[in-house]
Formats: C-alpha cells, sequence, structure tokens
C-alpha cells in the first residue's frame, strides 16, 4: 500500500534515476563525441585526413620534425628513420617510421598520434599512414612504415598558426590484443622500402 510519503517522493526517485542513466550514457559517448571534436576542431593536435594531395603548393617552407614513442613494456623498438624534414607548404611529404619486434611471439600494436603546437593539427593532413589500422609484426620481423602527408595552404591565413615554423608529429605505439587470424600466422615477408 502506498504511503502519502512514497507516493510525495516518487518524481524524486524518478529524477534521480532518469539523472543516473543520463550521466551513464554520457559516459559511454563522451570518448567518441571528444574524438570527433578533435577531428573537426584540430584540438589537441588532431590532424585532418585527406583522400589526395593538395592542389596548391606555396613558396614558403615548414620544417617538420618526427618523435616516436610507445607505452612502458611495449616490447617493439620504434623509431623515425628521418628525424625532420623540410617541405613545401602544400606539397606532398612521405616519411617513415621503423619498427623491429625483437621478441619470439608475434606482436600487435596500434600507434596514437599528435601534432604540436595545437594550433597547427587540423592544417597538417595525412593522405596514407600505418596509424589508419592495426600492425602486427612477426617475431624478429623490422618493417618501414610509410606517412604520407602535406601542410594545408590555409595554414598562411589562420591568425595564430601562420606563424609556425616547425611542427611535430608525434607517434605512441600500443599493445593490443592479437588479432586471432594472426596469433598462428606464419612469419609474413615485411614489405621492403628503400629509403634514398
Amino acid at each position: 500500500m502506498k504511503t502519502p510519503d512514497t507516493i510525495r517522493h516518487a518524481p524524486v526517485v524518478v529524477k534521480l534515476l532518469a539523472l543516473v542513466t543520463f550521466m551513464g550514457a554520457m559516459s559511454f559517448a563522451a570518448v567518441p563525441l571528444y574524438d570527433w571534436f578533435c577531428r573537426v576542431t584540430g584540438f589537441g593536435g588532431t590532424t585532418g585526413v585527406a583522400s589526395a594531395g593538395s592542389d596548391v603548393i606555396l613558396d614558403q617552407t615548414m620544417r617538420v620534425r618526427f618523435d616516436a614513442s610507445k607505452e612502458r613494456g611495449f616490447p617493439w623498438e620504434f623509431r623515425p628513420v628521418e628525424r625532420e624534414i623540410e617541405v613545401r607548404i602544400g606539397e606532398s611529404g612521405l616519411a617513415f617510421y621503423e619498427a623491429y619486434n625483437p621478441t619470439d611471439r608475434p606482436v600487435a600494436g596500434t600507434a596514437t598520434f599528435n601534432v604540436v603546437p595545437f594550433s597547427a593539427g587540423q592544417f597538417f593532413i595525412k593522405v596514407e599512414c600505418f596509424c589508419f589500422q592495426e600492425q602486427v609484426l612477426q617475431p624478429g620481423e623490422r618493417v618501414q612504415m610509410p606517412v604520407s602527408y602535406f601542410i594545408d595552404p590555409a595554414i598562411v591565413n589562420h591568425p595564430e598558426a601562420r606563424h609556425v615554423q616547425t611542427i611535430t608529429l608525434s607517434y605512441t605505439f600500443y599493445e593490443m590484443d592479437l588479432p586471432a587470424e594472426s596469433a598462428h600466422a606464419a612469419p609474413a615477408e615485411a614489405e621492403a622500402v628503400t629509403v634514398n
């Protein structure tokens, strides 16, 4: 039997349950929403993505530095092949990172990335990148992984980014669970990439 107190407190209980449900839903949506926000605005050094290079190439140049790190305990060796490249704004650039798995087991990894200074993130456009998909290295495998990019010429008109002289592209590799089809696969041949 409902008492007057039960009836009086029912709206409060319903509101609290609705609030808890809303907060739970927002906690699940926070990561995808933040990721979307960063990709749209370039916030936090998130880069842009394009399917082709720029149609406009300026005479101005910019230095692009490359940085590599990995989570603690991640067994690969990981480094940029070249530490710095100078490119014209709008010109297609190509950089390589080298990864080596010194262990006796296959190891899967995925790379997160950012650009510093943050104001330049939205103008650093990747066309192709090893970071777009999970990488699996077999025991003893060494590979060179390419990053194809350009700097959007719109950077020269941006109030904050137009004064940038050097952009640093950083990758951090994290270990992932090995895909089932790779766990028992024979060692794959690494793609041979010659850097001149």
